[in-house]
């Protein structure tokens, strides 16, 4: 593969500085992966350069690249367009990718026929009728409709008017006082016209206009003495405020605002929908995506807006993003062409639409903790770490080790075992650096550990078996490369990595032994869990160091010293590293480290006691 690498190397060099779509193809031919670029030469060059900051996806999928095309096209716009398109036509393993079954329906009014009637479609048509929606599912579609048909008493059956009235008596709806029957023939084209009209206004959110007009006509017919209508009015007025009780505007009309926020898990991502009309909540939609990671969260929010908003077919006037995406301009157009109209794509800093924001964060946050378990988020840091690092099976058993020394002396090593990503401490082992630590030579003490380590295993030990899934060593490509030899040297293939910290000494990410790296801050579950095993494994190692060190100072000829506290035995044994070269030292070498008439204190009773040895 590394050749054909290079060679896709060498062919991104020919791309134009022209915006288009390029196409990622694996050995068979298939299309794994569709992207849009501004540039084409700049975007695609990205992928083949290190890896190390590249997310664990990102990284397969470019091991799996064997080929690609590009297209290039006018604009970027043309670009996404064209991205879109063929996402939907190939639907790449690589590509988040949204589900197509779910279905956004509209809710159709004949209003170009003399008694119109509602009805469920996919999408709105070219013509004089009226749409509403989309909606979240056809069941809250029906729902709607059914409300509508109740409220109002409008015909539920299949016949056709004006073609059927008078043909058969009226159907039971009427008798219980279900539908006002216009297949009678009593029942005008205008008034059920004006019954329709009211169910439009519910589905527009205007009850309280509907509520209004309904009243006054109540009272008029109260007035006018025609006590019967007045009745009838009245029990309408009482239906509409129950319906507005229930569900002030029918769920999922159109949105006048839309909230849209992505929230990044330890094992998936998740991207909320706040639908608004009239400035309250009316809905929410989330969709969870899995295999995406901290560094894919800008690809995801942009993918999801292009897929989610060509899917229902319909777009709000103003759509708030949680962050920004890289393509705002040019979503911001494409929104704009399915809406037929300006559509607003605003990230909002503060007020009002900053809260909303925030909500539709919390929710997101809410159904991820829903779904995702702590036995959850272990394995999948187990996959992401398998993934990232190209090991072939899921690393259940990590070791992990390190050194540690005071001033070159009492020098140790520990051992921590992590099993299914919990630590294994019964398996914890530690080691006391006999040979190979003359002085501070991390390398030759961490070949000594590991050579003591397999030899264990080599001989049956069983507190040494099995071998782990991988072994993290704390430390960069030097430490990792020493260890490698060892495992060489007793034939043992288990991957080994290097814990790398940064300048602020905190985990950067792993090096394996031929200097690739590979960058763990962009991929949380995996950064967590690595940076957990190093501080497991750093503290294991201290803290044997320390016990050696109490042990090893209690009672020492320095606390016989007047002036000689704990800190100042420290401070000389740090500083001259035994009591051998503490008794050599004089007055002027022991008063750099200690007050000087302390130093002249250890001076005479060094001086003493050597006198009576003789």
């Amino acid at each position: 593969m590394s050749e054909r690498f290079e060679e896709l190397k060498a062919k991104v060099l020919s791309l134009p500085f022209e915006p288009g779509v390029y196409i990622m193809k694996n050995r068979d031919g298939q299309v794994i992966y569709v992207g849009k670029a501004k540039a084409l030469k700049n975007r695609v060059s990205q992928y083949f350069q290190s890896d190390s900051r590249h997310s664990p996806k990102t990284i397969r999928m470019v091991s799996n690249i064997w080929d690609f095309d590009i297209i290039v096209t006018e604009t970027e716009f043309e670009a996404l367009v064209l991205e879109n398109q063929m996402i939907k036509k190939y639907q790449p393993k690589y590509n988040i990718l949204l589900k197509d079954d779910k279905g956004y329906p509209f809710i159709k009014v004949t209003t170009s026929k003399p008694y119109p009637s509602f009805s469920i479609v996919p999408k709105p048509g070219h013509d004089a009728d009226r749409y509403f929606g989309p909606y979240t599912s056809r069941r809250a579609a029906y729902h709607a409709i059914d409300t509508i048909n109740e409220t109002l008493k409008l015909k539920t059956c299949r016949r056709v008017f004006p073609r059927d009235i008078g043909k058969d008596r009226p159907c039971l709806n009427l008798h219980l006082g279900r539908c006002i029957a216009p297949c009678t023939g009593q029942v005008s084209a205008e008034e059920y016209a004006a019954r329709v009209q009211e169910g439009i206004s519910l589905l527009e959110g205007n009850d309280k206009a509907l509520l209004a007009d309904l009243t006054a006509r109540m009272e008029q017919a109260a007035e006018d003495l025609r006590f019967e209508q007045a009745a009838t009015l009245r029990d309408r007025i009482r239906a509409v405020r129950a319906l507005g009780e229930k569900q002030k505007v029918v769920a999922g009309a159109f949105a006048e605002l839309d909230a849209v926020a992505y929230v990044q898990g330890q094992t998936r991502g998740c991207v909320v929908v706040l639908h608004y009309l009239a400035g309250d909540l009316h809905d929410k939609e989330f969709t969870l995506l899995d295999g995406v990671t901290a560094a894919d969260a800008g690809e995801a929010l942009g993918a999801f807006l292009k897929q989610y908003y060509a899917l229902r077919g319909a777009v709000p006037r103003t759509v708030l993003l949680s962050s920004p995406i890289d393509e705002s301009e040019a979503v911001g157009e494409f929104l704009s062409s399915i809406a037929e109209r300006k559509v607003e794509l605003a990230v909002p800093q503060r007020g009002r639409r900053h809260d909303i924001i925030r909500l539709a964060e919390k929710n997101a946050r809410e159904e991820i903790l829903r779904v995702e378990t702590s036995q959850e988020r272990r394995v999948k840091s187990l996959e992401l770490l398998g993934q990232m690092t190209g090991m072939d099976e899921l690393p259940h058993i990590l070791e992990a080790y390190d050194i540690s020394n005071f001033a070159g002396q009492d020098t140790v090593g520990s051992m921590v075992v992590f099993e299914d990503a919990k630590p294994a401490r019964s398996r914890y082992r530690k080691f006391r650096i006999e040979t190979a630590a003359q002085g501070q030579d991390d390398y030759a003490s961490m070949t000594e550990m590991l050579t003591r380590r397999l030899q264990r295993w080599k001989d049956g030990d069983e507190k040494f078996t099995p071998l782990p899934s991988a072994f993290l060593i704390d430390g960069g490509l030097g430490h990792v490369r020493t260890a490698q030899r060892v495992l060489d040297q007793f034939g043992v293939t288990t991957p080994c990595f290097g814990m790398v910290k940064d300048d602020h000494h905190r985990t950067r990410g792993l090096v394996a032994p031929d200097g690739r790296e590979f960058g763990i801050s962009t991929v949380p579950a995996v950064f967590a869990l690595i940076g957990r095993i190093q501080e497991e494994v750093h503290r294991f190692a201290i803290t044997y160091n320390r016990a050696l060190g109490a042990k090893k100072v209690r009672g020492s000829s320095l606390d016989q010293i007047e002036g000689v506290g704990e800190k100042r035995r420290n401070d000389l044994l740090k500083h001259f590293s035994t009591i051998e070269n503490i008794r050599a030292a004089s007055v002027d070498e022991l008063a750099r480290v200690v007050p000087r008439t302390v130093a002249e204190n250890v001076h005479d009773y060094y001086e003493k006691r050597a006198k009576k040895e003789k």
